[in-house]
């Protein structure tokens, strides 16, 4: 069976396989060789035509710019030497946290001095706010 994970990865092997084609034959390696602006264009103007569609209340469309932008965002991940299944490691590392919890944490930490821009290249502080988050993760929500 085909899972979502295994038609990103193919997906990001095709485009990986284009990075060096003929621009005049490739439309990845057209845009990645107009460098990395043309790519972060690409991606603001496909999330826009995404939103436009949401905001239309068009299901069809929704689903064909939300294509269009996730493939112009594996461009993206190409151009840096990243890969779908890192994206997806993050997704799942934040599987069952509370973004408000982690939100909380990130601030208390900044208020205690120990703001992740302040930290060192490792992002000791950050990792020590998202491991309070996924602590406080285990209790309900107040709401």
């Amino acid at each position: 069976m085909t899972t979502p994970s295994d038609i990103l990865a193919r997906l990001a092997d095709v485009i990986d396989s284009r990075r060096g084609a003929d621009p005049e034959r490739s439309y990845v390696a057209r845009l990645l060789g107009r460098g990395e602006d043309a790519v972060l264009k690409k991606i603001g103007e496909e999330a826009t035509e995404t939103v436009l569609a949401a905001k239309n209340g068009e299901p069809g469309r929704i689903v064909a710019e939300t294509a269009d932008l996730w493939f112009h965002c594996l461009v993206m991940l190409a151009r840096y030497g990243l890969r779908p299944e890192q994206v997806l490691a993050e997704l799942e590392r934040r599987e069952g946290l509370s973004g408000l919890d982690e939100k909380a944490a990130r601030k208390a930490a900044a208020s205690d001095g120990d703001a992740p821009a302040a930290a060192g290249a490792d992002g000791d502080d950050a990792n020590s706010a998202r491991a309070a988050a996924a602590r406080s993760a285990a209790d309900p929500p107040s709401e």
